[in-house]
């Protein structure tokens, strides 16, 4: 059997036997990595993280962080309760912690370890701001992002080796290569990214509807990221996030089915 045809069927077993279902889409995704190995991980690595940073404790803005973070992880309990998936949060050890940091950033890691850089809050501008991020960052953890990434990382570095094994007889192998690195990065590794992005966008959205903040908001805070930015974004098919105008185009179009998703919690007023 050919090395192609081998390796080729490598591939199509992996994603057979190693897949995970996504409790917000249902969809099936990408587990090559066990979040049992994942999380001891990227716990480890936030701690040394909060070491070598300047961590923001006992302010007014680090006591909105914590509380904002805690309404939206109470708000992903009640809806992963209610649809099925009780218990999936069991080895999430939620944190949000304040950074001292000039940057326009905030993130997660897998297991529910979240970062704010005090960069980001003259953007958010108060708490239903800050619950835009949270919740996206929040749906990022829920939705096993990081583990995704993980396991089309491992893929991707196998289909190199296939590709360079293959073409290791061909004059023209260093063409291949290049053309396979550049053919995989913006056709399928910035898409993923992207299509990550969009989906803890929208998870988002009903996340912070359900803790009772408006989801418009979400689209008034992108307007300022935009604003903030001031046009330096690279082109979206280079980028592994949307522009700022995809994502508050989809952001207003999917704020009225948070709201209704929220409404069968009975959530009925929403904080702006």
């Amino acid at each position: 059997m050919k090395f192609k045809t081998i390796f080729s069927l490598a591939i199509v077993a992996a994603f057979a036997v190693a897949c995970a279902t996504n409790p917000f889409t249902g969809k099936r995704t990408l587990a090559l990595v066990p979040n049992s190995q994942i999380f001891p991980m990227a716990f480890q690595q936030y701690d040394q993280f909060l070491g070598e940073s300047k961590v923001v404790k006992g302010t007014a803005d680090a006591r909105m962080i914590t509380n904002v973070g805690q309404k939206i992880a109470a708000a992903s309990e009640r809806y992963l309760s209610a649809n099925g998936y009780a218990g999936y949060l069991s080895n999430y050890k939620w944190e949000y912690t304040l950074i001292d940091d000039p940057s326009v950033n905030a993130w997660a890691m897998p297991g529910g370890k979240i970062a704010f850089y005090t960069g980001i809050l003259p953007i958010t501008q108060g708490e239903a701001g800050v619950a835009a991020v949270m919740g996206h960052e929040v749906a990022h953890a829920l939705a096993n992002h990081g583990q995704q990434r993980m396991s089309a990382g491992q893929i991707n570095q196998l289909a190199a080796v296939g590709v360079s094994v293959a073409s290791a007889s061909s004059e023209n192998a260093a063409i291949y290569n290049q053309a396979y690195g550049l053919a995989s990065n913006v056709g399928v590794i910035l898409p993923f990214s992207r299509n990550h992005e969009s989906e803890a966008d929208k998870i988002g959205l009903t996340l912070m509807a359900i803790a009772g903040y408006d989801p418009i908001e979400a689209a008034d805070l992108w307007r300022r990221m935009q604003a903030n930015a001031g046009g330096n974004a690279p082109p979206e098919f280079l980028s592994t996030h949307p522009s700022s105008t995809t994502r508050i185009n989809n952001i207003t179009a999917w704020a009225a089915d948070a709201k209704a998703e929220a409404r069968k919690f009975g959530v009925t007023s929403f904080k702006k």
